[in-house]
């Protein structure tokens, strides 16, 4: 049984050439915290996606996986 997808935060770092540790040092937050989001472990608040996205520059709808097929 695999394990629900739920953000894209770790595909949109690759993507960019950015790493989790980058991330969580641009939005002053545990690295821990970022690293259990990037695995889907645990997910980031929607405010929070917000400030991804912003940091990112990227639309928050790219961090989300779609629920349509």
């Amino acid at each position: 049984m695999s394990k629900e997808v739920y953000n894209r935060i770790k595909a949109v770092l690759a993507e960019q050439g950015k790493t989790n540790n980058w991330l969580a040092d641009e939005l002053e937050m545990n690295r821990t915290t970022v690293s259990k989001w990037c695995r889907n472990e645990m997910q980031p608040r929607v405010e929070t996606l917000f400030h991804i996205a912003k940091v990112l520059d990227i639309d928050v709808k790219e961090l989300l996986v779609s629920s349509k097929k």
